[in-house]
């Protein structure tokens, strides 16, 4: 096993937790992923050890020997991560088989040059999450090599893998271990091309551009997807997959979204403590009225049921929380100081002497320092 640590290549801290670790797996397998690094062995490399890393890290029991022992630890349990396929399929309980080649390794064709379906990440603005909006998007997609007929060779003409023999896969023995893995010269395939094709270069595709605009529902959030059928890379029976869109959304520089739920944070000023009153607070769609209670809390909470964000799928609406935020004047004059000195002693009590404390208590801190 190649030595490198678990925590590093996830970029997270020993004692991140199941869902820090799946975000950060999320954010790394996403940008390393093949699909998205053609060509390129170093991103094969590192998506190779994040998703190990993350079937470790993942699982409760892996996580503790790794904890304890390291690796090694890990080896002599019995534990592997070379097989591409199961890398895959750690992808895909992630992601969801959905995203077909992007991740949906399990539903293509060995002998396809490349998946199906294409996925794509959107982001948008907090107000287009909430409210929904239509996007035109360029597409850049993967069309079948006409020359080569997405085969990558030249007049299409392959042959049977010499690694492999033709299985896609190649085994290897560590120990009392044997390992199985994606057959490095043909990736799975188990075809070998003899002389590539001029067009492609090898690659089987050429690559295409459109744009299209897609509709954006109410109420999205994070991680959301959106399928658009038929946009996705097309295969060389003339067939196109799936588009599979992955919403992230910016944050608001006010409004905290949670879930469904909305969170303001109302200032109040320190006079409305004692005075109580009422204001208006700006919500998704319209002011609302916040009535101040006298003797209210810092950051007491006000529910203004169903004023929140629509449910991308029931309709649904969250509520409106009005957290309260206790102000205080940052400088005083001459006059409001002298006011509130007035104020001070109106209740009974005298400028620059301590409020009475409960009777005894003091004389009991003293003798904490006898001895």
């Amino acid at each position: 096993m190649e030595e490198f640590d678990y925590y590093e290549i996830l970029e997270i801290q020993r004692t991140a937790s199941g869902e820090e670790i799946k975000k950060a797996y999320r954010k790394m397998a996403l940008k390393y992923h093949p699909d998205r690094n053609p060509d390129d062995k170093d991103a094969e490399e590192k998506f190779k050890k994040i998703n190990e890393a993350y079937q470790v890290l993942s699982d409760q029991e892996k996580r503790q020997i790794y904890d304890t022992y390291g690796k090694k630890g890990l080896e002599s349990s019995g534990f592997g991560f070379n097989d591409m396929e199961s890398i895959f399929d750690v992808f895909n309980s992630v992601f969801g088989s959905g995203f077909g080649g992007f991740g949906g390794r399990a539903s293509r064709n060995r002998n396809e040059k490349y998946p199906r379906d294409l996925a794509i990440e959107l982001q948008l603005s907090f107000e287009e999450a909430i409210f929904g909006c239509n996007k035109e998007i360029e597409l850049r997609y993967k069309d079948a090599c006409k020359e080569c007929n997405g085969t990558g060779a030249k007049d299409g003409k392959v042959t049977t893998c010499s690694v492999c023999k033709g299985s896609g896969r190649e085994t290897f023995t560590q120990g009392f271990m044997t390992f199985a893995q994606t057959c490095s010269k043909c990736h799975g395939s188990g075809q070998m091309v003899a002389e590539n094709c001029d067009k492609c270069k090898g690659r089987g595709y050429t690559e295409e551009r459109e744009t299209i605009e897609i509709k954006i529902p109410e109420g999205v959030d994070n991680h959301n997807q959106i399928r658009i059928q038929e946009k996705g890379n097309k295969m060389p029976n003339g067939v196109r997959g799936d588009l599979y869109v992955e919403i992230f959304v910016k944050e608001d520089a006010h409004f905290i979204r949670h879930h469904n739920d909305i969170y303001l944070e109302v200032p109040v000023f320190f006079t409305l403590v004692m005075l109580g009153g009422n204001m208006k607070i700006p919500a998704l769609t319209k002011e609302l009225d916040l009535k101040i209670p006298i003797g209210v809390k810092d950051k007491q909470q006000f529910v203004f049921y169903g004023e929140g964000v629509k449910n991308v799928n029931s309709g649904k609406r969250g509520n409106f929380i009005a957290v309260v935020s206790i102000t205080y004047p940052q400088k005083l004059d001459d006059k409001q100081r002298a006011m509130l000195s007035e104020l001070h002693k109106s209740f009974g009590y005298e400028e620059s002497k301590p409020i009475a404390c409960h009777e005894g208590l003091m004389d009991k801190i003293k003798n904490w320092f006898k001895s």
